[in-house]
Order: structure tokens, then C-alpha cells, then sequence
């Protein structure tokens, strides 16, 4: 897994029992995600259409480095499927695990359409 991005976990980012709020963490991860999305597809006409079971291993708190990882685990037709890990830059230690986010290419008027990458044109005819 390559990791590609890295944000600083600042006072306004924590919950109540400070630490890191879930939800602050899931909105970087599904921007994050778009972005991995995008350079792997070559367009930014995506939606997120699944994000399968989060798991929060760990948490982080105010001044930690927190690193963002993606791979690509499918190309679809009109999708790309990844997975993801977070973990502090500098102990190493996973603070979520996500098996499986996919992003379905979209067209004007929202509906799917072929990408056209990472699938060898035989297939996409075949779809």
C-alpha cells in the first residue's frame, strides 16, 4: 500500500474525549479516496458508491501525523474499487482499516459510464 497524503490532527479536529472525531476522519478519508479515484481514472466525474465496514483500530489526538494509504484492488467498467489504511506517521500504528471504497464514473446526467482505464478494451466491449 502507498501512502499519499498526511494532515496534522489540530484542536478543532477532536471529539469530546479528545481525540480524533470519527466523522472529521471519514471525510478526509472519502476526499483522500476521490482524489486516489481521480488520478487513477483521469477524471474527476465520480461518485463514492460504497465504503464497506470501517474499522477504527486506534485513535490519534492533537499534534499527531496521521497518513492516508490507497491501493487499487479492481477496475470495473464504470468503477474502481480500493482499499485503505490510516495510520500515525510516526509510531506506525493503523488507526482504520477499510477493505473496500468504490467510485462509480458518472455521466451528465448521473448515470454510470465506462472510464476506459485499467480494463483492457476487450472487456469493456464485453460488458
Amino acid at each position: 500500500m502507498k501512502f499519499f497524503s498526511r494532515r496534522i490532527i489540530k484542536p478543532e479536529d477532536l471529539n469530546p474525549a479528545q481525540n480524533l472525531f470519527g466523522g472529521t476522519l471519514l471525510y478526509w478519508i472519502d476526499e483522500e479516496a476521490s482524489i486516489f479515484a481521480t488520478c487513477q481514472l483521469k477524471t474527476n466525474k465520480m461518485v463514492t458508491r460504497l465504503i464497506t465496514d470501517i474499522n477504527f483500530i486506534s485513535s490519534a489526538r492533537a499534534g499527531d501525523i496521521i497518513e492516508f494509504g490507497f491501493e487499487t484492488t479492481k477496475f470495473g467498467t464504470t468503477s474502481i474499487s480500493m482499499c485503505c489504511e490510516v495510520r500515525n506517521k510516526f509510531t506506525q500504528q493503523t488507526i482504520l482499516k477499510i477493505d473496500k471504497i468504490v467510485f462509480v464514473c458518472i455521466d451528465e446526467n448521473g448515470k454510470p459510464m465506462p472510464h476506459g482505464q485499467g480494463v483492457e478494451p476487450a472487456l469493456l466491449i464485453a460488458s
